[in-house]
């Protein structure tokens, strides 16, 4: 889904051409971004992997930027211009299509997914969050009958078919959470739009950076706001001058219960996943995330 960003000195309501009163306002979860969609005959988590151009067209794309053309629209060859990539790889739905093939995006890159396969080194990470003979992927949440709780549990995976999540744990983008250790790891499927901000202040700067700073649901990333008619309008704390990350983020503010009673499962688990050693402290309730203890 392509991203407006807001204005960091105004903020034109018109100018962002949606609806952004009627929206809703969510966390922006600092990881990396991931889709769940068919592959092989059932749901796959599949992680983002943009295709970029090539040495010689990048270079003549950055010429162009650079240069005073910009009234007039730079031409790609997509069939020529690009770095190959799998063939399994998928470009996102909303992305430009010219002639059957994928146009690139303003910053020349054109988005897409490759599916993430069992055991595969080059993302481990996103792996070790689903299990493939069960269908079942890692997922942190707000607690059902309780929105001050936040809840990790095994989901299966068709509940998250054609959505997008964000991956984060202890190896994505610096940990700023605080997930697991070196020595055990631990990451986390978060779906998008999942975390509602409820007393957002008015759109004008100075609000919104007094949010940010003084208040204790503003100690997230930044804000994505959901609109009607599809848009995603996103703000981020550098778009105001502000660090992150951050010593004490929201997320890390409320209490987390374990929800991972594995024993409908016909077959064992493999002893060292994650989804294992969740079953391990099953019901259990620590009082922010980093304080997680795995029992490995």
């Amino acid at each position: 889904m392509p991203f407006k960003v807001l204005a960091t000195e105004t903020i034109s309501h018109k100018a962002l051409d949606a609806d952004i009163h009627s929206a809703i306002p969510t966390e922006k979860v600092d990881g990396t971004c991931c889709y769940v969609t068919t592959y092989k005959g059932q749901p796959y988590l599949w992680a983002r992997l943009d295709r970029k151009p090539n040495k010689l067209a990048e270079k003549r794309f950055k010429n162009f930027l650079h240069s005073k053309q910009n009234s007039k629209e730079f031409f790609w060859n997509v069939e020529e211009d690009f770095k190959p990539v799998p063939e399994c790889w998928i470009p996102a739905k909303e992305i430009e299509q010219l002639n059957g093939n994928p146009m690139p995006d303003e910053n020349g890159h054109i988005p897409g997914w490759v599916p993430v396969e069992k055991n595969s080194k080059q993302y481990c990470w996103h792996s070790s969050v689903v299990n493939y003979e069960f269908e079942i992927a890692l997922v942190l949440r707000h607690h059902s009958d309780d929105p001050g709780l936040l809840e990790i549990s095994a989901v299966p995976l068709s509940d998250l078919l054609e959505q997008t999540l964000e991956l984060i744990g202890t190896n994505i983008n610096g940990n700023p959470y605080g997930l697991g250790s070196k020595k055990h790891p631990l990451h986390l499927l978060i779906p998008h739009g999942a975390f509602q901000i409820r007393n957002l202040p008015t759109l004008k700067h100075n609000d919104l950076l007094s949010w940010f700073e003084g208040c204790r649901e503003g100690k997230i990333e930044g804000i994505v706001w959901h609109c009607s008619d599809g848009c995603l309008i996103k703000v981020h704390r550098h778009h105001l001058g502000l660090c992150w990350p951050i010593p004490d983020t929201y997320m890390n503010s409320k209490p987390v219960v374990i929800n991972m009673n594995l024993n409908n499962y016909v077959y064992a688990f493999d002893a060292k996943c994650l989804f294992n050693h969740f079953s391990k402290i099953d019901n259990q309730k620590f009082g922010r995330l980093k304080d997680i203890i795995l029992n490995v």
